[in-house]
């Protein structure tokens, strides 16, 4: 049998994760339209949690997916792609995320930290993945750019209250 040949895509990326030690979603960001449901989003995270929360591996192939992975303290990250994805590419985006978290909460990157700066997290992955196009892998240069925007969002707020 022969498998079709795909061309190159830009849009890589199908999902970026963060499960705490149960396997349940801190954070959630699907790309395409895999898996619309949010009860085919939760069965896909509990199998993916089940199939590498107890190996020291960093790359599981998972229901014709490519799954690239760490673990840290009490959190997992995810980044997925489909089967035919580089794994380097899927792994730059990984470590991109989780270098710049780590700065970003200096170097505490555990799930009470995560949960206290959500919006730091949410920015971040907005830099580095649009729409499963990957923007950035650069971590300093993510950490830059949430920076701004932070301090541009601060400068609004007190724009309002002054205006009020």
């Amino acid at each position: 049998m022969h498998s079709p040949i795909l061309g190159p895509s830009l849009y890589t990326v199908k999902a970026v994760l963060i499960l705490d030690n149960d396997g349940d979603r801190l954070y959630a960001k699907y790309y395409g339209d895999g898996y619309p449901s949010v009860k085919e989003q939760k069965a896909l995270e509990k199998n993916i949690f089940n199939k590498t929360h107890r190996t020291d591996s960093e790359i599981a192939l998972l229901e014709g997916l490519t799954v690239v992975y760490k673990s840290n303290i009490d959190l997992f990250f995810y980044v997925i792609g489909s089967s035919h994805e580089n794994e380097l590419m899927l792994m730059a985006v990984l470590n991109c995320l989780f270098d710049s978290l780590s700065q970003m909460l200096r170097k505490n990157v555990e799930r009470r930290a995560l949960l206290e700066n959500m919006e730091g997290l949410f920015l971040a992955v907005d830099e580095i993945v649009d729409g499963g196009v990957i923007l950035e892998s650069d971590p300093q240069q993510v950490v830059h750019r949430v920076a701004l925007r932070v301090l541009q969002s601060a400068k609004e707020q007190i724009k309002w209250s002054l205006l009020r």
